[in-house]
């Protein structure tokens, strides 16, 4: 009886020992690794750093035509068209430019490194139950746990700065490219590929010219979703220096600005319709296609 009465405060005793170990072993392990991941990590750096300028630095009339001409070569629809011009002229014509770029910047980054990541972990998940067992769960933890607690580790590793977040970013909308990849080429039709092994295709041939054209649209609505997903976790990033519509949001909400949160948090809701429309246009186009490829 007194063992039992005594096992809550063992518990927190070898709970909290167990705490101090981890965080010793993390402080460790940042400050002896800390400086190589910077290093690392720096022709990252120097990629957002120069995808930023480009976007800062591009005369506007040229951004309008380069936006355009996206909108209309993924859904061939003047109405997106026209939304694409007239949100970008909107957020000019508030003095949100410049942060409205480099967000956009932040989110293509995170966009490109999310697909080269998750791409090739989709394609194993889709070749192996094995590696879908295992990484699945993984998948279920990133995507349930709270956005800010990927701040930490990254914070505490690489301190405060593009990086960080940029890692934040990618590694918060990384699961549903991943998801979908592996989901697309599952679902890819057993009857194609056995065609495909009638006339004597490589696995690698395969998977170029059948497996991941077919599976396209719906890589695509994955592609959709991490741009979203990159785009909500951008706002929340700010907090760690992440320079675009975040900050001038989270000065707002500390000082009680109304009108320049409300402005920035219009300017995000633009820009996630927007690239959610063109994204959905493009995956639905490619659908189409697939659609009439079959017939």
């Amino acid at each position: 009886m007194a063992w039992f009465d005594s096992f809550p405060q063992l518990a927190d005793d070898n709970l909290r020992a167990l705490k101090k170990t981890i965080d010793e072993a993390f402080r460790t392990f940042s400050r002896s690794y800390g400086a190589s991941l910077e290093t690392l990590f720096e022709p990252l750096k120097q990629f957002l750093i120069w995808s930023e300028r480009v976007l800062v630095g591009t005369p506007w009339p040229i951004i309008l035509l380069l936006a355009a001409g996206l909108a209309w070569a993924a859904s061939r629809s003047w109405k997106i068209v026209i939304a694409a011009v007239v949100t970008l002229c909107l957020v000019g014509y508030f003095g949100m430019w410049e942060d409205t770029m480099k967000t956009i910047s932040m989110i293509l980054t995170s966009t490109l490194m999310s697909i080269a990541i998750g791409l090739p972990i989709g394609i194993l998940m889709s070749r192996s139950n094995r590696v879908r067992a295992v990484i699945n769960p993984i998948l279920d933890v990133m995507q349930t746990m709270p956005s800010f607690v990927y701040l930490i580790p990254v914070v505490m590793l690489l301190g405060i700065g593009k990086v960080p977040g940029l890692i934040a970013v990618v590694v918060y909308a990384l699961p549903p490219m991943i998801r979908l990849t592996n989901l697309g080429i599952r679902e890819v039709d057993p009857d194609v590929l056995e065609a495909a092994d009638a006339f004597g295709a490589s696995r690698w041939q395969k998977l170029i010219k059948t497996e991941l054209p077919l599976a396209l649209p719906t890589i695509m609505a994955g592609v959709n979703q991490t741009i979203m997903m990159a785009l909500a976790m951008v706002v929340i990033a700010a907090m760690i220096g992440v320079q675009g519509l975040g900050q001038p949001v989270l000065k707002a909400i500390s000082n009680q600005y109304f009108t320049l949160g409300l402005f920035n948090g219009l300017a995000i809701v633009g820009i996630a319709i927007l690239l959610d429309r063109i994204s959905q246009a493009w995956g639905a186009r490619l659908q189409k296609h697939r659609g009439v490829k079959h017939v």
